[in-house]
């Protein structure tokens, strides 16, 4: 699987230092925690994604507007991340609104990693299938985003931006996401049932006629 998701959590706490510096730290992302699209991280998702190196601090998720670099680590409960604002104008203005409280809010990038192939999940039962999708247990983290206020709040809708932004750069051009493999996959289960179900009916109507005739 290589679609990036995006998650934030309402109450993710961090902090810009007050000096020019232009440093920060704080919780990225909480596990055992259920987020606005129903999904839990686990403790040691990120460490079985591998976590290693330094990594970009972008803006609303956009490839185009990294705004500094950071280092991650899991603790207990949570992802921890500490960096530092390039000191670029894009970077300063990030950190002016980070203070300001307009654009105060952390959002991951990752791609799932504990996900079997996708011909499994289509032939799991609805319940197996939402039971596995729900929980985080292995992800490799991407980046980390910083976002407008409240956008964590409504479900849905950062999605859509991110998505509209990142265009081929996350995704292989051509290439169905996951949800849709899945959902043309059920299409196919659900045409074939209505396929099946209408032959029965047909072959019963014809025995009914048989037996009227005889």
């Amino acid at each position: 699987m290589t679609d990036v998701e995006f998650r934030s959590l309402e109450d993710i706490a961090w902090r810009v230092a007050d000096g020019e510096d232009g440093t920060f730290e704080g919780v990225a992302c909480r596990f055992g925690v259920v987020d606005s699209y129903g999904t839990t991280f686990h403790q040691g998702a990120f460490k079985k994604g591998g976590l290693r190196g330094s990594y970009a601090l972008l803006f609303m998720h956009s490839p185009y507007q990294p705004i500094g670099t950071f280092q991650a680590e899991e603790r207990d409960g949570h992802l921890w991340i500490s960096g530092r604002y390039d000191d670029t104008q894009a970077g300063r203005d990030a950190r002016t609104m980070a203070r300001s409280g307009s654009a105060s809010e952390l959002s991951v990038g990752f791609v799932r990693t504990d996900l079997p192939k996708w011909e499994k999940l289509a032939e799991m039962s609805d319940e197996d299938r939402a039971e596995v999708l729900a929980n985080i247990k292995g992800a490799r983290l991407v980046e980390t985003s910083q976002i407008t206020a409240r956008m964590a709040a409504v479900p849905g809708s950062k999605l859509k931006t991110v998505r509209s932004a990142l265009g081929d750069l996350y995704e292989s051009a051509g290439e169905p996401t996951l949800a849709e493999r899945l959902a043309e996959h059920d299409e196919r289960r659900a045409d074939a049932a209505r396929a099946l179900q209408e032959r029965q009916r047909r072959a019963a109507a014809l025995l009914l006629m048989t037996v009227g005739t005889s």
